[in-house]
């Protein structure tokens, strides 16, 4: 599966909107040659259904054919993962994966990370994650936050978990949603220490930028 020997990515999406944040960084993954471990949640097909005209079958053998189709990745660089497939290699420290990023991720699988209930496969490579003390990004998308939510935050935090709510800025003049997409998108392959040209850098890629 790696052919660059770059580590894998784990990449899960769950039910929060914003759909176009996890594409677009899979997207972006592809692109920088980087194999992904990809993890979809069933209320996250929902949303994709609902926020995107995107036809993603839902049995993980189609969808990973689907998805190597649609972004133009290598044979094997995008290797889809069932919830309940606990022989899968994200399910035990032992596997290569050197960052996780859930991403949109719903205030309800940041509890379940939080309290380590491992009911399903995104639940337990996140707690392999922690426990392993590897990168592990939550791209959290709800507003208001509840006293619950932030109290979740800051408990995963103290774990070493990177907390990024999906709170796009707007000093790089955002021309259209795409934009205010990459914003995010930028900023976890900042932490994942993968090049990328989606925004200019403060004081440094732009003239707005002063």
């Amino acid at each position: 599966m790696n052919r660059t020997g770059e580590r894998p990515v784990i990449l899960a999406m769950t039910g929060a909107s914003g759909a176009a944040y996890g594409l677009r960084l899979l997207d972006c993954l592809v692109r920088a040659e980087r194999p992904v471990y990809f993890l979809l949640s069933q209320a996250a097909q929902m949303v994709l259904a609902i926020e995107t005209d995107l036809d993603i079958p839902s049995k993980p053998a189609q969808m990973q054919d689907w998805l190597i189709r649609q972004y133009g990745a290598r044979p094997g660089q995008i290797q889809v993962l069932g919830r309940d497939q606990w022989m899968a290699p994200v399910a035990s420290g032992s596997h290569h994966a050197g960052h996780m990023v859930v991403c949109p991720c719903t205030t309800g699988t940041l509890a379940a990370i939080a309290n380590g209930n491992s009911d399903n496969l995104i639940e337990r490579a996140a707690d392999v994650m922690i426990k392993e003390r590897r990168e592990l990004i939550m791209v959290v998308r709800e507003t208001p936050l509840s006293s619950i939510h932030l109290e979740n935050m800051l408990k995963l935090s103290r774990a070493g978990v990177t907390i990024m709510p999906a709170n796009p800025g707007f000093y790089h003049k955002p021309a259209s949603i795409d934009d205010m997409v990459d914003f995010i998108v930028a900023r976890i392959l900042d932490h994942l220490q993968i090049a990328h040209n989606l925004v200019g850098r403060w004081g440094l890629d732009d003239d707005r930028f002063f």
